[in-house]
Order: structure tokens, then C-alpha cells, then sequence
């Protein structure tokens, strides 16, 4: 077997200290009064979670998306995974970074990632849109996962996922999300 180029070994790993320093920083916000720190293992946690919210009198946001824009962007992430993300990071990304994030994220259980930053190349969305249509939104966006037999596309970041994979990557995004968000009754 040939020996790698000290320039190939060299850029492999610059990409894994590079996927190793993202995954370090992406867990290292630790608690906050702003941060719930939601898991959630399924879209059905998720569900639970959106039931809660819905009898809440006010979400008070710790991130500067409003409660609608943060619903929509999780429905807009879990459709472009049956239909495609409009755009993808290099396939090398995916292989190392990407799927270091993900299973990163997947052995603690949740996902930690910039609550601000919009799926690369997506529509934008309405953040006053009215919460119940986004809600509806979420909801019929995880019923057509659920229901969904054809391929998935890859993810733009992780790449290739299964269905399971997807399922549980959807939901930690979700608990992300709904974690920088305080229920009041």
C-alpha cells in the first residue's frame, strides 16, 4: 500500500483538527438562563413540545428570531431533506467535518450550532408570520417526513444520512431551536 504525500497527510489532517476544533466549540456554550437545553430523540418529542407551546400565554426569545421565523426554519430544514437543500458544503466537508459534527451530537444527544444562521441558499422567511400558520408549518412538515418512503437527500452539512439518522438529526435542530425559547403560562 503507498504511502500517503506528506501534502495529502497534511491536509487530511488540517480537515480532522479543523472538524475536531468545530465539534469542540460547538459544545462548549454550556448553560445559560437562555438555553433550556432541550433533547429531544424524536419528532415526536418535538410534537410534545409544540403541544406545550401552544397553550403558552408568551415565548420570550433568547435568540433575536422570532418564535414563527424559528418554526419555519425547522419546517424548511425537515422539507429540504426530502427535496433537496439548495446548497450543499464541498463533499470533503461533509466527510469530515460534517460527520464528525454529527456524531458528535449524536452520542450527547444534542445539537448545538448558531440559532441565527439560515440553511445556506434558502428562502427567506417571514418572522412575523403568524404563529399558528407556523406552527401548522412544523406539523405538516414532520407528518410528510414521517410518511415520506422515497430517498432523502443528503444534508448539506452531515451528507448522506438514514431515515433514522434524519429523524434524529430533525429532532435535536428542533430542541436546539426551541431551547432559546422560555414557555410562560
Amino acid at each position: 500500500m503507498p504511502t500517503p504525500s506528506p501534502f495529502s497527510r497534511r491536509s487530511f489532517l488540517a480537515t480532522c483538527a479543523a472538524a475536531g476544533c468545530a465539534v469542540a466549540t460547538s459544545g462548549c456554550s454550556g448553560s445559560s438562563a437562555a438555553d433550556r437545553q432541550l433533547v429531544f430523540a424524536t419528532l415526536a418529542d418535538a410534537l410534545r413540545q409544540l403541544d406545550l407551546a401552544k397553550t403558552a400565554t408568551a415565548l420570550s426569545p433568547a435568540a433575536s428570531w422570532t418564535w414563527s421565523k424559528t418554526l419555519l426554519h425547522c419546517a424548511q430544514s425537515i422539507e429540504y431533506s426530502m427535496t433537496g437543500y439548495p446548497e450543499a458544503r464541498s463533499a470533503l466537508f461533509q466527510h469530515t467535518a460534517g460527520s464528525v459534527a454529527f456524531s458528535y451530537f449524536k452520542s450527547r444527544g444534542r445539537m448545538s450550532h448558531n440559532l441565527l444562521e439560515a440553511i445556506p441558499g434558502a428562502a427567506s422567511l417571514d418572522a412575523n408570520a403568524a404563529s399558528t400558520v407556523a406552527d401548522a408549518a412544523l406539523r405538516k412538515a414532520i407528518e410528510n417526513f414521517e410518511a415520506h418512503n422515497g430517498k432523502l437527500h443528503p444534508h448539506f452539512a452531515y451528507g448522506e444520512l438514514t431515515k433514522a439518522e434524519y429523524e434524529q438529526a430533525h429532532a435535536m435542530h428542533i430542541a436546539n431551536h426551541m431551547s432559546a425559547f422560555e414557555l410562560k403560562a
